[in-house]
């Protein structure tokens, strides 16, 4: 899917919505802009349904808003997640500290 776009929105219910590429072409330069998704109108809810091709940067970037999270004091977890993710969390055994969840929010 060249050109596609990564797109956050935070919806009026606390859930972060994610769609678009989350990879290694889309990845740094969210984090370049610096994007704290964990302020006052923190998500308790990243849904991930949206998203159309990931890999190991987009499972990276899982793992930042977990500690960004954390040290907003704030609990998170990841819900529609894409079986791409999980193949790889699975395989990177971060499965055991991202709060991956079947549940749709």
């Amino acid at each position: 899917m060249p050109g596609a776009e990564l797109r956050l929105e935070l919806q009026p219910d606390h859930v972060l919505r994610v769609s678009g590429p989350l990879d290694i072409d889309t990845v740094p330069e969210l984090l370049a802009r610096n994007h704290d998704p964990f302020g006052d109108a923190a998500p308790a809810i990243v849904d991930l349904g949206g998203v159309v091709r990931s890999d190991s940067a987009g499972l990276a970037l899982l793992v930042e808003w977990v500690r960004q999270a954390r040290r907003a004091g704030r609990d998170l977890r990841f819900v529609n997640v894409p079986e791409q993710m999980r193949h790889i969390a699975s395989v990177s055994r971060l499965e055991r500290i991202l709060p991956l969840d079947d549940a749709r929010p």
